[in-house]
């Protein structure tokens, strides 16, 4: 498969220059029995199927345990793909973001955004409000095709599901003519897209100062904006603004709907993100993301002193877990 341009061109090099290395995880020593094991019966084996591969093939305990290790980690990406990844996402969001803001500073109903309901629903389709559209709608489709051969994550369904249900709305609110307060949905989503982004950059270039910054101002601009700006601005005029100007037009319940829904699940990502800020505050390191880290030694030096988990898996604190589920969460909503 031949790589986008702009990856190989313009991302790889800069994950070379921030020292990110062109090279995958360790290779497993093939081994035919391990191998069956792993693909088989279970990619973590417990105590007592380690003590049974050890005494079947003369190997100690830990030498079987790195080659579990090592083995799940030839099935997850290196750093440069997900560093290349995460630069073209970072592109994309805050060049849309800039484009969005530029095109709205102009617009009446960014300033009065009662202006998005009169003469609805005989509203001019003008060219920046065609392209604003078309960019966020040709972006989501890209990512829809892209997930299939760009990094596996845990959350490939709900990422899937996702995408289904952006591209829904887009397309819903264009052929409703309810373009106006769509680009305000849009653009207000795009704000906070772009600083994620930006803190996986410096994650995986091991900027950790950096890194904890970025997602310390990612997770205020989250809050602010989808439990301030969204409900108080956008839901306000989409559920009682309009529906004075207007009337119950044929398509506001569902409209309504789906926004009051998407409010619902701000709600809980801005949960998970604050508690993954606040430990990164306390502890001074943002909470690693094991949606498809590689997994070091330390973890399995821990999981074995624990003996309560699996060789090699991601650490069973809190903290952890969290980040996962705000990692799948997050990039479900975004």
């Amino acid at each position: 498969m031949i790589k986008p341009r702009p990856k190989r061109f313009i991302a790889k090099p800069c994950a070379l220059r921030v020292g990110i290395q062109d090279s995958g995880p360790y290779q497993a020593q093939p081994n035919a029995i391990l191998e069956k094991v792993f693909v088989s019966i279970t990619k973590y084996p417990d105590e007592k199927r380690l003590e049974g591969l050890s005494k079947q093939l003369d190997w100690d305990v830990r030498k079987i345990q790195c080659w579990f290790r090592h083995r799940r980690n030839q099935d997850k990406p290196p750093t440069l793909t997900k560093f290349c990844e995460s630069m073209w996402r970072f592109t994309f969001y805050l060049c849309i973001f800039c484009y969005g803001i530029r095109f709205l500073w102009s617009s009446p109903w960014f300033w009065d955004i009662r202006q998005c309901w009169h003469s609805y629903p005989y509203q001019p389709l003008t060219s920046g409000l065609y392209y604003y559209y078309i960019m966020e709608l040709a972006f989501y489709w890209s990512l829809m095709f892209s997930q299939f051969i760009d990094i596996k994550r845990k959350d490939f369904l709900i990422m899937f599901m996702h995408h289904l249900a952006t591209i829904g709305l887009i397309t819903f609110s264009y052929i409703n003519n309810m373009v106006r307060v769509g680009t305000l949905v849009m653009c207000l989503h795009d704000v906070s897209d772009f600083l994620l982004e930006a803190a996986k950059l410096a994650n995986y270039a091991k900027y950790q100062r950096l890194c904890d910054t970025l997602f310390v101002i990612f997770s205020a601009v989250f809050v602010v904006t989808r439990l301030g700006i969204y409900p108080f601005w956008i839901l306000n005029t989409t559920f009682f603004e309009s529906w004075e100007m207007i009337g119950p037009y044929p398509s506001w319940w569902l409209f309504n709907g789906l926004l009051l829904i998407l409010q619902v699940l701000h709600v809980i990502w801005s949960y998970l993100i604050v508690r993954i800020a606040f430990k990164a505050l306390i502890r001074g390191k943002v909470s690693k993301d094991d949606r498809s880290d590689v997994e070091s030694s330390s973890e399995e030096e821990e999981a074995t002193t624990n003996s309560k988990s699996p060789c090699g898996s991601s650490s069973s604190n809190g903290a952890n877990r969290v980040n996962g589920h705000m990692g799948s969460s997050y990039w479900a909503e975004e």
